[in-house]
């Protein structure tokens, strides 16, 4: 496979075939959430390390979380405040969420909005997409469309890249334990 454009990624991914852009953080391997297990088998990735969901805004993500009305208040205010940007937030799951998602721990999903213009424009016209980074389980991230394609060849990579993107660094992951958060992993956003 080669290099693909903007337009046949999105395309792709609408029929649900495996793509990869960039983000804020590292590329992405992305597919429709009904088609997670793609990424299992093209990363050789352990089911036990969940995939998390990407969307052009928070609207989007609701549904695939579940939580009282105060519960949402304050995950509507973190997202208000830190969406788009570095930043995942581990949520107890909805329905809405199919199981190859996230096989062995389904009770959560993480939910993020990447400070990418062209994540952002991709989610829009895709909807939600099911993502990680782009590496084989184990190894560093991929960081250019040429070495993603090479790993990954039956990927549709986008082939234009932006300036700006990828900053290398992965999101801050905080777990919601029911009344605050527990940070998973520190990246550049700090909520405490």
């Amino acid at each position: 496979m080669t290099l693909v454009s903007l337009s046949d990624l999105i395309t792709g991914a609408q029929q649900g075939k495996v793509v990869s852009f960039p983000t804020d953080t590292v590329p992405a391997l992305a597919v429709r959430p009904d088609n997670a297990q793609a990424i299992f088998q093209l990363k050789q990735r352990e089911t036990s390390k969940p995939l998390i969901l990407m969307g052009a805004w928070p609207e989007q993500l609701w549904p695939y979380v579940e939580g009282t009305t105060e519960e949402f208040q304050i995950w509507q205010n973190i997202a208000n405040k830190y969406f788009p940007g570095q930043l995942t937030l581990v949520l107890p799951t909805s329905a809405q969420v199919p199981l190859s998602v996230n096989p062995e721990t389904p009770d959560s999903i993480g939910i993020r909005v990447p400070d990418s213009a062209i994540a952002l424009q991709i989610f829009q016209e895709t909807g939600v997409l099911a993502t990680t980074s782009a590496n084989r389980s184990g190894q560093s991230p991929l960081m250019s469309p040429e070495a993603i394609n090479e790993a990954f060849p039956e990927v549709l990579v986008l082939a234009e890249q932006s300036t700006g993107a990828n900053s290398g660094l992965p999101s801050t992951v905080a777990k919601w334990r029911g009344n605050d958060w527990e940070i998973l992993r520190q990246g550049n956003v700090r909520l405490k």
